[in-house]
């Protein structure tokens, strides 16, 4: 198992565009196999720094759905709308392993 941390640098003035990008992107993952786990925008402290979180199976899994992904026409009208709106001025990925007990 595999769950990928998305911390992204907004411009605080487009909030709701990134808030709409999220809800398109939870249920596109979902039907890539991945479980989201939802964003997180901001609220007290930093006005411009969100994260996300979801789970695959697998590292695999994970990659299958990257290639998936790129061929998507709903991705790509995902990935468009944020490019369009500019509302996220970067971000970084990181995986995590989980440990349960």
């Amino acid at each position: 198992m595999v769950t990928i941390y998305l911390r992204y640098v907004l411009d605080p003035s487009k909030l709701a565009d990134f808030e709409h990008y999220g809800k398109l992107w939870m249920p596109l993952v979902e039907r890539f196999g991945g479980q989201h786990h939802g964003y997180f925008l901001p609220g007290e402290g930093a006005n411009n720094i969100a994260l996300a979180l979801f789970t695959f199976g697998s590292l695999a899994a994970y990659e299958q759905y990257r290639q998936q992904a790129a061929q998507d026409p709903a991705c790509q009208a995902a990935f468009r709308f944020a490019e369009d709106t500019r509302c996220i001025l970067s971000y970084e990925r990181s995986f995590f392993r989980p440990v349960f007990s």
